[in-house]
């Protein structure tokens, strides 16, 4: 009887074994000259130098580069190379202004208005809001930066009754402390978070040089009377990862419908 046979003894397993060492010293090895010795926007060595370098085949390097990318440490650019991509800031689930997340993570905030104004409330909005579809509400529409570059368009809607006097001065530089001053201390909101692809004018507005994913925020905030604000924000995939604490679970807020007994 012939002799069982198992990954052991596959004549192709220690070779494969050895690939795969290979592709983790090819990838650690990126990752210390991205760590030591590139800046952002630097080219990494091309295919052809880490194969030489590492005596493994370009299929192995591109699958070490490919990891990175996925890692968001490196970006591909078509027809030009791979580089040091930007640093990734995390998106924490908190009720906090852009302004306020960028200070915390040592960077400078900045906004662009492109639009400030009082409009009818939409048929969506004036629901977000509580309010009747066509009544006035305060839109402000802006482009956030972190240390010069573009990292999210937002558009917030405020209902006027609440706050008539919002764009008294120009627009605010936040939303939240003027709501504050005026009484609406934002005590609570919810959140939607949905990945998306930038149309033409997200992605001329945030610098992309080609339609990328990314993160969608749809927001509703509260004061202790009720809804104060709603907004809509994207954010560059590439410059954004969700961090979202997590704890034992609660009780359900909503009970579940009892399951009907079998028959």
């Amino acid at each position: 009887m012939a002799e069982p046979t198992g990954r052991a003894s596959d004549p192709d397993a220690p070779a494969a074994h050895a690939s795969g060492r290979k592709h983790v010293a090819v990838r650690e090895y990126v990752s210390d000259l991205v760590a030591r010795e590139l800046d952002v926007g630097d080219a990494i060595p091309s295919e052809r130098a880490l194969s030489e370098r590492f005596g493994v085949a370009r299929m192995t390097v591109r699958q070490a580069v490919d990891a990175l990318v996925a890692d968001g440490l490196l970006a591909r650019e078509q027809g030009r190379g791979t580089f040091v991509a930007p640093r990734r800031v995390d998106f924490e689930m908190r009720l906090t202004t852009f302004g306020e997340e960028m200070r915390r993570r040592g960077m400078r905030p900045d906004s662009k208005v492109l639009a400030a104004d009082k409009v009818p409330a939409p048929a969506d909005v004036a629901e977000a809001l509580g309010i009747q579809p066509g009544r006035p509400v305060h839109y402000l529409c802006r482009v956030r930066y972190a240390d010069g570059t573009p990292m999210s368009i937002e558009q917030t809607w405020v209902p006027v009754a609440l706050v008539p006097d919002l764009f008294e001065h120009g627009a605010p530089g936040s939303v939240y402390e003027a709501l504050r001053r005026f009484g609406l201390d934002p005590a609570w909101g919810e959140e939607t978070l949905t990945a998306s692809e930038a149309d033409e004018r997200e992605s001329a507005l945030l610098s992309m040089r080609s339609r990328r994913a990314v993160m969608r925020a749809e927001r509703r905030t509260y004061s202790e009377s009720g809804p104060c604000a709603y907004s809509r924000a994207c954010y560059r995939g590439d410059r954004y990862s969700v961090w979202v604490p997590l704890g034992t679970p609660t009780k359900v807020l909503v009970p579940r419908q009892p399951v009907p007994a079998e028959a």
